[in-house]
């Protein structure tokens, strides 16, 4: 399988991790959504990130589960999260997913991160635990990790470790943050890869921001995928009319600690995969929220008919 590298753009899918009603991984529900993603526009996927539930998984179910996606996904690029609170655990995993044919490594910074020294450090770390020669995805996530980190830092650490060829974008708000890393880039800086994150809430002005895609999840990666290529091809307002289509549903989703089980709810309701289920610790959707959300899809497919 190639590598990722510095030219990647579409939309790597952050892929849910399909588990049976008593917490075992449902392996057959994980080939279903792998297919799923494949057919509705994903141009790679994303696997063990925050949304796929990794810190809930033991290192052989995250090696299986690896092994198995790498599998089904073919000639399709399969990025990994590593992401752990110590490089033991990086480097271990990266070197398991990597044998397995892996496209490349995700890593998020650890909470405990205060100065731009401290991140930069990690990254240097970070990146020789991943191995040489492997390419490594900056998770750019404050809302989740706590750490903030500057586009001037960003540019530095690019500008020292040429394995990180990708930046997954998700800072909120970041739009600033998109520009300055482009305009950086026009100035000499080398290039990375942009995809963005969020659920695709902001997706059409990142796009417009010189962003080459989204990595993120969503219950109907196809509008994702149409999403970037209208407005890769300069058909912004059509792109725009899409997305707002299916906008209340990408808002509805975003809920923190919630978004989860709502995306599992329709990804199940789909048929993509078996069961609506989160490991423990993590809760099904209450009958009230999931009125709320059928009546967003009812509302979303009169929206699509009309947009023809």
């Amino acid at each position: 399988m190639p590598l990722i590298d510095e030219t990647a753009r579409g939309v790597f899918v952050i892929s849910v991790t399909p588990f049976l009603p008593g917490g075992g991984v449902d392996f057959d529900s994980l080939d279903r959504v792998t297919d799923f993603y494949l057919e509705r526009g994903a141009t790679g996927l994303t696997i063990l990130g925050m949304m796929g539930e990794a810190p809930k998984l033991t290192q052989g179910e995250a090696r299986e589960i690896s092994a198995r996606v790498i599998a089904r996904a073919g000639a399709c690029p399969v990025v990994v999260g590593v992401s752990a609170p110590g490089l033991a655990a990086v480097a271990e995993l990266s070197a398991a997913v990597m044998d397995l044919g892996a496209a490349g490594v995700m890593i998020a910074p650890p909470s405990s991160l205060r100065t731009d020294a401290q991140i930069h450090g990690y990254f240097t770390q970070a990146v020789g635990a991943a191995g040489a020669g492997v390419p490594v995805v900056l998770q750019d996530y404050p809302l989740a990790t706590g750490v903030q980190i500057d586009a001037a830092v960003i540019g530095r650490i690019v500008e020292d470790l040429p394995q990180i060829v990708m930046l997954k974008h998700e800072d909120w708000p970041g739009l600033a943050k998109i520009t300055a890393l482009r305009r950086a880039e026009a100035a000499g800086r080398r290039r990375i890869s942009i995809l963005c994150g969020n659920g695709g809430l902001f997706l059409p002005e990142e796009m417009a921001r010189g962003a080459d895609g989204a990595m993120t999840g969503f219950a109907y990666p196809e509008m994702l995928a149409e999403v970037v290529a209208r407005a890769a091809a300069g058909e912004m307002d059509r792109a725009q009319d899409i997305f707002d289509a299916y906008l209340p549903l990408v808002r509805y989703e975003q809920q923190q600690g919630a978004g989860l089980a709502v995306r599992k709810y329709v990804l199940a309701r789909r048929g993509a995969i078996a069961h609506a289920s989160l490991r423990s610790p993590g809760a099904p959707l209450p009958p009230e929220a999931v009125a709320e959300v059928e009546r967003l899809i009812a509302r979303q497919e009169r929206r699509l008919k009309e947009l023809g």
